[in-house]
């Protein structure tokens, strides 16, 4: 049987989606949350076969759900999306279903769902993310980023910004050890800031890698990168996330 996993902010959706996989005879739905951010921890603790994920949630979306997520599930995006837009993201997934779902659409996705599993040809959700980040921004680069507060816009120039943070469903800038409200997500500005110099090291933060200036060890196997600026702050470094970061640095 196969362990799935549904996300989805209409909770008829899943009650329906459920009901479809309970019918197939193939899949036992060991899960599933209306709220994308409390199915981060959810995913990890069930581990899933698959996840079958909506797109267009309020909080987070399924991009950024999928940006954020540490256990490499393979995703079904179920969705309402435009068509035409997910085609340029079907190689990379392993399939989508536009709703409202049909059994037979389903059927066709379990399938190749089985045959990706068999052949080991699983995409990589975090290359998933990138692609899906790219897509969406359409290539472009931030130079300035704006922070309001009240009345008062503040423009930042991205190269004083040493790194972003995610915390308590806001985005800060921080410069100069300041830190400032943005009006973006991690994902966004993943997608929108250069990859050469920003990189994702923890699902709440991302670094101006120009601020570098060493790595040690940390008690989780994972790293702590201090940065060269007068806090010597340091940040910490997912597990998974240290190749990434040391491929930005070039070591």
């Amino acid at each position: 049987m196969i362990r799935a996993f549904i996300v989805d902010d209409e909770r008829l959706a899943v009650e329906r989606l459920t009901r479809l996989l309970v019918q197939t005879n193939r899949v036992q739905v060991a899960g599933s949350s209306t709220d994308p951010e409390a199915a981060l921890d959810e995913i990890a603790r069930v581990e899933p076969d698959v996840l079958f994920l909506d797109i267009q949630m309020p909080g987070l979306t399924g991009f950024e759900l999928l940006g954020q997520l540490e256990l490499p599930v393979p995703v079904i995006f179920t969705t309402a999306y435009d068509e035409h837009a997910l085609r340029a993201f079907t190689t990379n997934s392993i399939d989508y279903l536009l709703k409202p779902i049909e059994l037979e659409r389903l059927e066709q996705a379990l399938d190749k769902l089985t045959r990706l599993t068999q052949a080991a040809q699983l995409p990589d959700v975090r290359a998933l993310a990138r692609e899906l980040a790219s897509q969406l921004g359409h290539g472009r680069r931030l130079e300035r980023i704006a922070s309001k507060v009240g009345e008062r816009t503040t423009l930042l120039d991205v190269t004083r910004i040493s790194h972003f943070i995610a915390r308590d469903k806001l985005t800060f800038a921080v410069v100069g050890g300041r830190e400032h409200v943005v009006d973006l997500t991690l994902t966004q500005l993943e997608a929108q800031l250069d990859p050469r110099r920003f990189v994702r090291i923890h699902r709440s933060t991302v670094v101006n890698t120009t601020f570098a200036h060493e790595l040690h060890a940390d008690v989780d196997g994972g790293v702590v990168l201090r940065l060269r600026d007068d806090a010597k702050t340091d940040l910490s470094v997912a597990r998974d996330r240290v190749r990434d970061l040391k491929d930005t640095l070039g070591i």
